[in-house]
């Protein structure tokens, strides 16, 4: 832990912990936020997803979109690595696969800030069960 050796020092301090509450606030409440999972199980770490996420996390802050980014296990897409979930709200997550810097950039701009669907999507396979039936 670093000392705080002055005034600057000390406010510097108060925002990094700001920030962390405003992060934990928003986990608390995420479905009326912009929501980013990044998979970080081995493959997606050798494919960059770490580069990937702290990307989403600066990137988020920096455009002032409120969004969580948090990292998830494998997907399995790891053909697609690397893969992020994204669940903007009031709508169905979209799975986009082979995300490097450039694509990243596109999801924030196009579907994150307009709900344009970019190329890069993966299919859903799978069907929810229903447990009342």
């Amino acid at each position: 832990m670093s000392k705080i050796t002055s005034l600057s020092d000390l406010k510097k301090k108060r925002d990094e912990i700001k920030s962390g509450l405003e992060i934990r606030e928003m986990a608390t409440d995420p479905e009326n936020h912009v929501q980013v999972k990044v998979a970080m199980a081995t493959c997606g770490i050798a494919a960059g997803a770490k580069v990937i996420m702290d990307f989403f996390v600066e990137q988020l802050d920096r455009r002032n979109i409120d969004g969580v980014v948090t990292q998830t296990g494998c997907m399995g897409y790891c053909y697609a690595e690397p893969t992020i979930e994204v669940k903007l709200p009031g709508h169905d997550s979209v799975v986009f696969g082979g995300v490097d810097l450039k694509k990243a950039d596109e999801i924030i701009e196009k579907y994150i800030k307009t709900g344009e669907l970019v190329d890069g999507i993966i299919p859903v396979n799978y069907e929810t069960i229903d447990s009342k039936e």
